[in-house]
């Protein structure tokens, strides 16, 4: 038996179990089993794995996808920017891969427009590092926007019609609207959204967000999170599946 599983907290939520549950059903792949191992603090992990011995790759979520690198041998390329999502166990080697980074760009991609020349990346987290590595070298300028912004971010608060001007995609990385709290959504003047403009919200529960709701009011284009889960999620276990 080999397992896989999920690291975060909480994990309440999980679309992962569902989905390699029902891959591993539905394709005939014996031997694999998928579970959930919510931990309170990171620095679990060693117990963890030293407890569960056919443990053979792990997903990583909210909140550690930065916090678990020191806890890796090695970092895959596809992480670099300092973000893991998927961890591959193999001679007691802990590496870490970022398949969000696929995820995102193969969903983003067909959706681009000329004048996409320019985004707003909501968050500052491991997510929002995915997204911007691929905005970055999709030759998409972007900008950080956060409560608490460093030099070169922008906060809420500064958000207007010129900036909004200049930014026609915005990528919500955080977990505003996601339920059951979907009354929630990111503080941005909706109003001044055009029909130029396309949002992504990562979230995917609620299929269409608040965040979502208040662009498509305008016009907007829209795009959830949930296309780009299945395409992580194929990728990771591309790379579990691989020899290294």
């Amino acid at each position: 038996m080999k397992i896989l599983g999920l690291v975060g907290f909480p994990l309440s939520h999980s679309f992962s179990k569902k989905y390699f549950t029902e891959k591993f059903e539905q394709e005939n792949i014996a031997g694999w089993q998928y579970e959930l191992f919510p931990l309170e603090r990171i620095e679990e992990l060693s117990g963890l794995l030293a407890k569960n011995p056919l443990i053979v790759g792990l997903n990583v979520t909210i909140p550690y996808k930065e916090a678990v690198i020191p806890y890796l041998d090695e970092v895959d390329s596809s992480a670099a920017f300092g973000a893991v999502n998927t961890i591959k166990i193999q001679g007691g080697k802990l590496r870490g891969f970022n398949t969000d980074v696929y995820g995102f760009e193969e969903s983003l991609k067909p959706l681009l427009k000329a004048h996409h020349r320019a985004a707003l990346v909501l968050g500052t987290g491991g997510a929002a590092k995915a997204v911007a590595s691929v905005l970055a070298r999709l030759g998409i300028g972007c900008t950080y926007v956060s409560r608490t912004p460093h030099e070169g971010q922008f906060s809420y608060k500064n958000i207007d019609e010129n900036i909004l001007d200049t930014h026609t995609i915005i990528v919500n990385t955080t977990p505003l609207g996601m339920y059951p709290k979907v009354e929630f959504c990111p503080d941005l003047p909706y109003e001044k959204l055009t029909d130029k403009h396309l949002l992504y919200d990562l979230v995917y529960n609620p299929n269409v967000t608040t965040f979502l709701k208040n662009g498509k009011k305008q016009g907007t284009h829209i795009k959830n999170g949930l296309e780009m889960l299945y395409l992580q999620a194929e990728r990771a276990w591309s790379v579990w599946n691989e020899e290294f």
